[in-house]
């Protein structure tokens, strides 16, 4: 019985040591607080990464049209060149 009485009550530098966990904890909340929103907005912000890929994306699509149209407007100007040769 003396064994349960022993664990109940807590040694001064347990309850110091509670007393500074608390002191600590209320001094760095702010800060947590700032911490937990930094990091909710990293998150929520589109990265580097995604914003390369979309803008290459587009700059390959403008490409293979700027090529398409390139490529089918030289082969009617080489036809008109051909038959105006003959």
């Amino acid at each position: 019985m003396g064994r349960k009485d022993a664990s109940s009550s807590r040694t001064p530098v347990d309850q110091y040591r509670k007393q500074i966990g608390k002191q600590d904890y209320k001094k760095n909340r702010p800060m947590l607080k700032a911490t937990r929103l930094k990091a909710e907005a990293k998150k929520t912000a589109p990265g580097i990464k995604e914003v390369s890929l979309i803008l290459g994306a587009i700059l390959i699509f403008l490409l293979a049209c700027y090529a398409f149209f390139y490529l089918n407007l030289s082969k009617d100007i080489d036809l008109e060149l051909d038959q105006d040769e003959n």
